[in-house]
């Protein structure tokens, strides 16, 4: 679901940059985040995912390959961190996922026979289903693309945000807000997504450009504390309380954070209101102490041709042409970067 704090993000905390800026910054990205996007919108005009020939979704590994070409095309440091087991306090978020996207089958079953595609796109985009195959696909992709991947014990934001923090990384990379409550120092959106896009159920397409969303100075904007963040998220609803409290969206969730001093003042305020599945103070201790690995080592090797044409093209029928062309650009940038490198050693 993740937590949308875009109505009271002060422009102030927003940078728009150009993808140039971002050479040779590491960037670590949310994988689920990231395939989820490409399922969502590499589609067919009725809604169905691309397929291979034998029937196989290929779209997750369509918007895979061709994203990450671009991005290392421009040099940057790209990596992806992938969730591992979910916390069980996140348990009622994914049973309400699930039902949400048996309803969009239904509806888009229901769109199909009436011959309303425009419906059935929309519904086909909700019920995505990402899943543990197609996961693996994406690192056996990266592998042979020499991009390094971590697959984080829980959630991958919180392992994302923690790399940040350590400085191995710059920047996470998220459609989501939920890394800026686990610390993520900068936020990046729509590096998977830039570009021009059509905005839903509209015929209309916008320019997409990448965005840093700073925490320091949001929270300095806002004149609240990051825990006071992660409170506004509680109030709002989290992946931990999906239905957060009714009647409480950003603008008032940080209202009532300024109104009262502490947390347990406001849940005092709220009286009945403020029903939750657990204890709101354990949802908090999640974003403050989440579960991660400092077992990771972010290296970047030279692409395997031969690897990913076997994987995309003999595997996944995917046109040789185009793939060895996406390759053949990265390649070249590689081996100049290599003969800079040696040219430095060299000469020092």
């Amino acid at each position: 679901m993740g937590i949308d704090l875009r109505d009271i993000i002060p422009k102030e905390a927003i940078e728009e940059i150009e993808l140039t800026s971002l050479k040779d910054k590491v960037i670590v990205v949310d994988g689920y985040n990231a395939l989820y996007q490409f399922l969502a919108t590499i589609r067919q005009p009725d809604g169905t995912p691309l397929r291979d020939s034998k029937g196989r979704i290929t779209s997750h590994l369509s918007g895979l390959f061709y994203r990450t070409i671009n991005l290392l095309e421009l040099q940057i440091k790209v990596a992806y961190v992938f969730d591992g087991k979910p916390p069980e306090l996140k348990e009622i978020e994914i049973l309400t996922r699930k039902r949400r996207k048996e309803e969009a089958a239904k509806k888009y079953e229901e769109a199909i026979r009436s011959g309303d595609i425009k419906s059935a796109r929309i519904f086909a985009q909700q019920m995505a289903q990402l899943t543990e195959d197609m996961v693996n696909e994406a690192k056996t992709l990266l592998d042979a693309l020499g991009v390094p991947w971590v697959q984080a014990p829980s959630e991958g934001e919180a392992q994302s945000a923690y790399m940040v923090q350590k400085g191995d990384a710059w920047a996470t990379a998220s459609q989501d807000y939920d890394s800026l409550l686990f610390g993520s120092p900068r936020l990046l959106r729509n590096l998977t997504i830039s570009g021009k896009r059509k905005l839903p159920r509209k015929d209309v397409y916008v320019e997409v450009k990448p965005e840093i969303i700073h925490l320091v100075k949001l929270l300095t904007q806002l004149n609240i504390t990051r825990d006071q963040l992660i409170e506004i998220g509680i109030l709002m609803g989290t992946d931990y309380n999906p239905d957060g409290i009714e009647g409480i969206g950003p603008k008032t969730a940080l209202k009532l954070i300024k109104q009262f001093p502490n947390f347990s003042k406001i849940l005092e305020y709220l009286g009945d209101k403020a029903i939750f599945p657990i204890d709101p103070f354990k949802i908090k201790d999640l974003f403050l102490n989440p579960q991660v690995t400092t077992d990771y080592i972010l290296t970047w090797k030279k692409p395997n041709k031969d690897k990913v044409i076997q994987i995309l093209c003999e595997e996944y029928d995917f046109s040789i042409e185009r793939v060895e062309k996406a390759l053949d650009k990265v390649l070249k940038i590689y081996e100049e970067r290599s003969k800079q490198t040696t040219l430095k050693r060299w000469f020092n």
